[in-house]
């Protein structure tokens, strides 16, 4: 048998995504009609349930209830049920759990007691068959199919597009602007390939990354801190750019490379003025985006154009890309970074 090298599964699943977000786009009846129920319950307000890459997938998700649906949203702290039990008054509240895995305790038991409390309870896994499916009321498939590598590509972007088609359905849409994300997902794989490498070489020996974004990319930029942290080993912090001026900024200087989610739209207008006080104090910074080439930057990394609400699904791409390159190139294997497992248990 033939050994793989590393980070071989990440690269395959990397590759994977244009196809499987045609596929989702091509199943989207099925999660309309989810979107049917949810719509016709009209429930006042929305919670979140996730962890880890799930957590940012969330918050993306957080971000289209308010900006689309126009309801206040929030993310749940499991711990208050788990730990403390607590029993909020859940009535008239969607609680919606993601979960690649479906599997994690603490989520599974957020969601049976939001159901018992009165919530419409939706789970969103990649695992049809799993326990939080089992104990939602309602559940979205993600449908991205097995994934090897520790470290999530193709699921995390896959539930950004089954969250966007759940609530563009809810308001009422028919998935207009992801109707071409497979295709746009593929040209930018291919279009941002040179620079990625580029990229790799630039910051192959960087020790400390700070990231950053507003609106709808801010999720970008926490999963990039996340994806550079437990791939490459890289110290990584994300800020959105409003907060970065409030006070780490002081922290940015010539040594410090700066990882700058920036597309089409007003959260990447948004984020010019920071990213010229940042570039200003001699960061080096690395603009990712449709809107790249519009800010203050050292190396810039192009994304497709699309509609600013469906964005995030594309620029993750080539931070994935990214994240590859510099933990083959600093002597790693992504596919299995040290000390994690697919699947985290906590309660």
């Amino acid at each position: 048998m033939t050994e793989q090298q590393p980070g071989h599964h990440m690269a395959a699943e990397i590759a994977q995504q244009p196809a499987i977000f045609s596929g989702l786009v091509e199943r989207r009846s099925g999660i309309a009609r989810v979107a049917e129920v949810v719509r016709e319950r009209k429930p006042r307000f929305v919670l979140f349930a996730a962890r880890g890459s799930s957590d940012h997938a969330a918050l993306y998700a957080k971000y289209l209830t308010e900006v689309l649906l126009e309801l206040p949203a929030g993310l749940v702290s499991p711990s208050t049920t788990t730990l403390y039990g607590g029993k909020p008054d859940l009535r008239d509240v969607l609680v919606v759990s993601v979960s690649q895995s479906g599997g994690s305790p603490d989520l599974l038991e957020v969601t049976q007691a939001a159901r018992k409390q009165g919530a419409l309870t939706v789970a969103v896994t990649n695992t049809s068959d799993s326990p939080l499916n089992a104990a939602a009321e309602l559940s979205v498939d993600v449908g991205a199919g097995v994934e090897h590598a520790v470290a999530a590509t193709k699921t995390y972007s896959a539930t950004l597009l089954a969250l966007y088609l759940l609530f563009d359905g809810i308001r009422g849409g028919n998935g207009e602007h992801a109707a071409r994300l497979g295709e746009l997902a593929q040209s930018t794989l291919d279009g941002a390939e040179e620079a990625v490498v580029e990229a790799v070489r630039r910051y192959r020996f960087v020790d400390r990354v700070l990231t950053t974004g507003r609106g709808f990319s801010l999720p970008t930029a926490l999963e990039a801190a996340l994806k550079l942290a437990e791939t490459s080993y890289l110290a990584a912090r994300a800020y959105s750019g409003a907060d970065l001026l409030h006070g780490p900024v002081a922290a940015v200087d010539g040594e410090t490379a700066v990882l700058a989610v920036t597309s089409a739209g007003k959260g990447g207008d948004a984020l010019h003025e920071v990213l010229d006080v940042v570039h200003g104090r001699g960061a080096d910074v690395l603009a990712v985006g449709s809107a790249a080439d519009k800010v203050s930057a050292a190396l810039r990394i192009p994304v497709a154009e699309t509609a600013e609400e469906v964005a995030p699904i594309l620029e993750i791409l080539p931070v994935q890309r990214l994240a590859l390159g510099l933990a083959l190139a600093r002597g790693g294997d992504p596919d299995s970074p040290r000390g994690l497992k697919k699947v985290t248990r906590t309660r």
